[in-house]
């Protein structure tokens, strides 16, 4: 296992990471953004309001794009674990 390897592989980990969650936390972060501007334009100021939208929100994310999420972290994983007979010597 070479120092190389290590950090191809940390670095693939870490933007699988970011492309999985990055379509969650910005459609949390739109409907957040949203719900706080109808909230200050309308004076109501309740925490949780704020709650079931974003979780609507979320819960729709993964409904459309859960399947390709699911396959990108299968790759990932299955690539990682056909690679570990490489990597005895």
């Amino acid at each position: 296992m070479t120092e190389t390897y290590v950090l191809t592989l940390a670095q693939n980990a870490i933007l699988i990471s970011l492309i999985l969650a990055g379509p969650i936390l910005l459609i949390s972060l739109l409907v957040g953004s949203l719900v706080s501007l109808v909230q200050a334009a309308t004076q109501i100021n309740e925490s949780t309001l704020i709650f079931i939208p974003k979780l609507l929100g979320v819960i729709l994310v993964l409904a459309l794009l859960g399947s390709w999420m699911l396959q990108r972290a299968t790759t990932f994983t299955s690539t990682l674990f056909n690679s570990l007979p490489e990597l005895v010597h």
